[in-house]
């Protein structure tokens, strides 16, 4: 009688054989990032405790950077900008985004071209997109004040009135981000068994009741993923900023960004915008790891 034996390999455990041919092709990768991105963040990081003008040598002043930054007026102007426009920006946007995938799963006449039409904002140039929209929010012809002069409302100052500048900006970020948040979603919610929807309906669940014990439910990566993009993508504002609001941004409107373009490449002062960064990096890292808490626990308790 043939004895039947557990097939084994020459070069050890099969999973250690594809572990090492996998860190072998990851290996440029690896490599590729060590060099290219953990060294410069290692060199900011020197950099932020200098003072560095590009010309002469570096004088290091340990963490008096940081501590200037602390009071800097301008600097926690910026930060109350950054977080309005994050605040503001990524729920109302991601909110929009899902109303309109929801519109779009639809299977009708011309369902392609109206999606491809929301996306071309995505693949158009910020600074394109951002020139349209400053004749758009112009206070002598512009469209939206003929458009709000048709029902007796004045002329407004979008973007030189303190008040509804940054709101405007926020309006013109939505609608260019809505095209990948809703592309995200309409996949999501196209990943969705109608099986459960239909048997949902059949046990007289109204389009409410479906929407949220089904759809919401398990749409939550994309809602999680689209989140997190935007989140991350607010903090980084700077296009829009740097084209509407001309010819220098106001203690409305400068977000953190700018605030280290600013500091960088026109006063030089290479070091404190570093250190501007790297609180940046800081802020940015630490609500995503917020938020990815709040993912799992959100997740267990669906």
């Amino acid at each position: 009688m043939t004895s039947l034996r557990r097939p084994t390999t020459r070069q050890g455990s099969p999973l250690g054989h594809e572990g090492r041919w996998a860190l072998l092709f990851l290996a440029p990768t690896l490599i590729g990032l060590a060099v290219l991105s953990a060294g410069p963040i290692l060199a900011t990081l020197a950099i932020s405790l200098t003072k560095w003008d590009l010309l002469t040598a570096p004088q290091f002043v340990g963490l008096d950077n940081f501590a200037a930054l602390m009071s800097d007026d301008r600097f926690l102007k910026a930060m109350r900008n950054t977080i309005f426009y994050t605040v503001v920006s990524v729920p109302l946007g991601m909110a929009i985004a899902l109303g309109l995938a929801m519109a779009l799963n639809q299977t009708i006449r011309g369902i392609a071209f109206i999606r491809t039409a929301y996306f071309l904002p995505v693949v158009t140039s910020t600074i394109a997109i951002a020139l349209v929209w400053q004749w758009i929010y112009s206070s002598d012809a512009g469209l939206l004040n003929q458009a709000i002069g048709l029902f007796g409302i004045p002329s407004q100052r979008w973007l030189s009135d303190p008040v509804l500048v940054m709101p405007s900006i926020v309006a013109m970020s939505i609608w260019q981000g809505l095209g990948i948040n809703v592309i995200i979603f309409l996949a999501g919610l196209q990943a969705i068994p109608t099986e459960l929807l239909d048997a949902a309906s059949v046990d007289g669940a109204g389009r409410w009741a479906r929407t949220r014990h089904i759809t919401l439910p398990l749409l939550t990566p994309s809602i999680f993923f689209t989140g997190i993009l935007s989140l991350i993508g607010s903090f980084q504002v700077f296009d829009q900023i740097y084209v509407l609001a001309r010819p220098k941004p106001t203690e409305a409107t400068i977000t953190i960004v700018y605030f280290i373009y600013e500091n960088g490449f026109k006063f030089f002062k290479m070091g404190y915008a570093t250190a501007a960064s790297w609180i940046l990096f800081i802020i940015v890292a630490a609500l995503t790891a917020v938020y990815f808490r709040s993912q799992d626990r959100w997740v267990h308790y669906q």
